[in-house]
């Protein structure tokens, strides 16, 4: 279908987001009417990315092989060869580029509108969520399309442009900036926002910044910036009195004795206390996660979750799959119908943006690289107790000397950020956050083929920054190199 030029270029993807619908002919979100904190509410909840990352961050990782013969669609099979995904379809880089920009628009919009209304208190709650929501597409957006943060390079770095603003002309000129601006911006608006959140405003706050799921934001926004100390802060915030463990999922008392369907079912459910921020996004990857050509292999599932690991013990894990490759049960498409008696329609994804068991992660690695290994290693610990079957302390607790005879190494460090690393990988399989470690510790990935052929990607590759779209660069966003 030929696309209608929208009048954001930066978003111009927005259409495809919608359909082709008649676009211009609306006014968006109704916005010129948006004059209580109840229609405010109602922009914020398009404030939010409603597009998945998964399915090409997962497929650019070294959780996938190739597992057989035969074609795949070019959105699921170029990823895997980190070839630039030029269609703006569900589920590609593009996408997702467009998808973040609409959600910075509707920040701005509230953000603008409440400006107008005289930035009273009874709207403090509508801008904390709107400032943290903003900082959360731009984050995402400067994690994937520019270099990945670096202390001594991001002053340089080209970044991405942070929008404040709605778009009042037909073709706006933006710059890039550095990656050291965009991450000072990020900062700006989440402290400032954070305080503001009040939790009482939701219908359903798992589809919203609470705040736990701010606190949640802050800890990975400063674990990349190396800011420990903040990630510390912050996730004990999450953790509370009682600690992680009564907001984790249970895999080996719980989860593990449930069927396929139900775990698929019950992973995103916005009940799940384990979900801090949760997504509606236009995707098929639930079709496709475990299906597709490039996909976890039955060897790689084999190492990661049956072989040995440092506590000793078994993972709970409930893996299904064939002698073709294996998966976890964490998606289950949403198909809507475009009418009640039509054949066709679109395909939902809910996806966890946060979850209480990243914030945990987070806190430990901080606490290593605070020198604090008892502290990062009782986090650990607390982890172990709800993944390994038949769970006991005396058994399967971590110490260094065990953690460092596992790994082989004298270095305590090396030893618990390697673990730190591996239970990550095996928790969050298929969501797509392995890529941000890869990109974080610049690790070099090899896909191997199943014709004997193999390509790969090294530390530095400029590839694993993603191409900016055509579309954007009509706008003065330069082209990431090639």
């Amino acid at each position: 279908m030929k696309k209608i030029v929208s009048y954001i270029l930066l978003v111009a993807g927005i259409l495809g987001l919608s359909g082709c619908e008649k676009y211009l002919d609306t006014i968006p979100d109704n916005r010129t009417d948006i004059n209580t904190p109840e229609k405010i509410s109602e922009l914020l909840v398009s404030a939010y990315p409603r597009a998945n990352y998964s399915p090409f961050c997962e497929l650019m990782s070294d959780n996938v092989g190739d597992n057989y013969e035969g074609s795949a669609q070019p959105i699921y099979s170029k990823p895997y060869f980190w070839a630039d995904v030029l269609q703006d379809d569900n589920d590609s880089p593009q996408y997702y580029w467009f998808a973040c920009y609409a959600a910075i628009a509707s920040a701005n919009q509230a953000l603008e509108s409440i400006a107008a209304l005289g930035d009273t208190p009874n709207l403090a709650p509508q801008k904390g969520e709107a400032l943290v929501a903003r900082a959360y597409a731009h984050f995402m957006l400067v994690s994937l399309f520019s270099k990945f943060y670096d202390a001594t390079t991001a002053s340089t770095d080209p970044g991405i442009p942070y929008v404040t603003e709605t778009e009042k002309v037909v073709i706006k000129q933006y710059d890039r900036k550095t990656v050291a601006y965009v991450y000072d911006m990020i900062e700006k608006d989440l402290l400032a926002g954070i305080p503001l959140i009040k939790d009482q405003v939701y219908k359903v706050a798992a589809y919203h910044f609470t705040q736990k799921a701010a606190y949640a934001f802050a800890t990975r926004f400063y674990l990349f910036k190396r800011n420990y100390d903040k990630v510390i802060e912050y996730a004990t915030k999450v953790a509370g009195t009682n600690g992680f463990a009564e907001n984790m999922r249970d895999w080996n008392n719980d989860y593990s004795t449930q069927s396929f369907t139900e775990i698929s079912y019950r992973y995103t459910l916005a009940t799940e206390k384990a979900n801090l921020l949760l997504a509606e996004t236009g995707s098929y990857w639930a079709r496709y996660w475990r299906s597709n050509r490039y996909m976890l292999t039955s060897n790689l599932g084999q190492a990661l979750y049956f072989g040995s690991n440092p506590s000793g013990g078994f993972w709970a894990y409930s893996l299904f799959g064939s002698e073709r490759g294996v998966f976890l049960p964490k998606y289950n498409e949403h198909f809507v119908r475009v009418s009640p008696t039509a054949d066709i329609g679109n395909g939902y994804d809910m996806i966890p943006l946060f979850t209480t068991e990243e914030v945990l992660f987070n806190r430990a690695e901080a606490y290593l690289y605070k020198g604090n290994n008892d502290a990062a290693i009782a986090d650990l610990n607390t982890f172990l107790s709800l993944r390994i079957d038949n769970y006991n302390a005396a058994q399967h607790n971590l110490t260094v000397s065990k953690n460092n005879t596992f790994w082989g190494t004298t270095s305590t460090a090396n030893a618990l950020l390697n673990t730190i690393l591996y239970f990550k990988r095996v928790e969050f399989m298929h969501e797509g956050l392995r890529w941000f470690d890869i990109l974080r510790y610049k690790v070099r990935i090899v896909h191997n083929n199943i014709d004997g052929s193999s390509q790969t990607l090294l530390s530095n590759d400029l590839r694993k920054l993603l191409q900016i779209p055509q579309e954007a660069t009509l706008s003065g966003v330069a082209a990431n190199p090639r």
